[in-house]
């Protein structure tokens, strides 16, 4: 929990990736099954990099099946006020890369948690009172969460804890932005990510654009608030004022001020302008 990888990108996603993993000493013991949550944020990605690329969760994929062949692998997104997971499963190639795993012989499926079993939780969060969520969360398993570096309006940046945001099932999903922090905090308690990666080759300002920032690199880590924070110093902004990270650390999700190993947030910083409301 207490050590941040920062890659640079290589050609290759699946060799960068194993290089972050090596530092931190591998993705250690899998649960079955392995949920991937990707950041599927929209049908329309303005950007081409405000959705989680679909290659680095086939890399993921393909890293966590040479450990543990037979594991299943459930890669999973919510509906949203900006798209059907359906149709967004196919547009940005994940049902293709479950169609060519499965063919492979590997247990590798999407779930849309908007049409999964819901089921009732005991839990007294910030926002949150014994909430239903979906049985795929509810269950449990290795969980990872795959994000893109943006900043967002609403919770300042979007990485690997307001992608949690997204196993919501409601299509209205701006019906928890008032308190969207409380929300993300609640998630990150419940989930507990067993690991976190940001794809951060390319930053993004806003939560789908316009600008774009080149950052060229990886973060990896066991802790989300480690991994967020790491990401948000790339950007130029302070953790501790940003309250969902200030607020999950506070719950013990992983340090603030992880050591980073690889890369110096120095040699791949990148000034971001703070986000517009």
């Amino acid at each position: 929990m207490k050590s941040v990888a920062l890659v640079k990108h290589k050609q290759n996603i699946k060799e960068t990736l194993d290089e972050g993993l090596k530092h931190l000493g591998g993705v250690g013991d899998l649960v079955s099954p392995v949920i991937i949550k990707p950041n599927i944020c929209t049908i329309s990605d303005d950007t081409g990099y405000s959705v989680t690329n679909v290659a680095v969760v086939k890399s993921l994929a393909e890293i966590i099946l040479e450990q543990d062949e037979s594991i299943p692998i459930k890669i999973i997104e919510s509906d949203s006020q900006s798209k059907f997971a359906e149709e967004a499963f196919e547009k940005f190639g994940y049902k293709q890369l479950c169609r060519e795993m499965q063919k492979a012989g590997f247990d590798v499926d999407i779930v849309n948690l908007s049409k999964s079993p819901l089921v009732q939780i005991e839990f007294i969060g910030d926002y949150f009172e014994n909430p239903e969520l979906p049985d795929v969360i509810v269950e449990g398993g290795y969980f990872i969460s795959v994000a893109a570096a943006k900043t967002h309006y609403l919770s300042f940046i979007t990485g690997v804890l307001k992608n949690l945001f997204g196993v919501l099932p409601r299509k209205d999903q701006a019906f928890y932005h008032p308190k969207i922090n409380e929300v993300i905090v609640d998630l990150a308690r419940i989930i507990r990510p067993s690991f976190n990666i940001v794809d951060a080759r390319v930053g993004v300002e806003g939560w789908n654009g316009p600008k774009t920032r080149k950052l060229d690199a990886f973060i990896l880590g066991r802790g989300a608030v480690s991994v967020d924070a790491t990401m948000a110093r790339i950007m130029g902004f302070e953790p501790k004022e940003i309250r969902h990270i200030m607020n999950s650390y506070n719950y013990d999700l992983g340090p603030i001020d992880p050591s980073v190993v690889g890369e110096s947030i120095e040699t791949v910083a990148v000034e971001f302008n703070p986000p517009k409301k």
